[in-house]
Formats: structure tokens, sequence, C-alpha cells
């Protein structure tokens, strides 16, 4: 059974535009072309729809491969790197090469 997600590939801003291309089966600049006619001749509120979508859409599980995607990685084990202390500079340095 299809769900409708937002796209975990095809995003320009959020991915709703995407996913739902996904969800009909059809290529995503239709979709996005549609959008923009409907934004320029006023039909309905697309950009106030697009936005409310772009909440309550849910985010596509993840597999773990993709490059965005952080999930079963653990960050925070890596030890940390130590600051090396700042030599403190003599007043006799030689700046003439500047």
């Amino acid at each position: 059974m299809k769900k409708l997600t937002k796209s975990a590939t095809d995003r320009q801003l959020s991915g709703v535009l995407g996913g739902i291309a996904e969800y009909l089966g059809i290529d995503s600049t239709l979709v996005r072309i549609v959008f923009l006619v409907f934004v320029f001749l006023g039909v309905g509120s697309p950009v106030f729809l697009y936005i409310i979508l772009a909440m309550i859409m849910p985010e596509p599980k993840r597999n773990g491969n993709g490059p965005y995607d952080r999930r079963g990685r653990d960050y925070q084990s890596r030890p940390r790197k130590e600051a090396k202390p700042v030599e403190k500079e003599s007043d006799n340095d030689d700046w003439s090469d500047f």
C-alpha cells in the first residue's frame, strides 16, 4: 500500500511536491509547474496549502544509506580533539617580510 510522504530524494524546499509526484507516479517537474500555475492564477491558496502539507506530511522512512541520513551513527562516541595552547609571541618577532 502506497503512503503519501515527503520525498527523500526529490527535494527542492521540503519535499512535498516531490512526494506528491512519487505518490501519483508522475514527473515532479509537472507537479511543480501545475503548482506554479495555481500560484500565479490565484486558484485557492496553494502556498498556504503547501505550508500545511509541509507540516503534516510525514518524513519518509530511511534505510540508513542516504547521504543525509544520520540514523545509526553515533557522532558523540568519537574522542574530542584537545586544543593546543597558543605560543606566546615574543617582542622581538621579525615582521620585515610583510
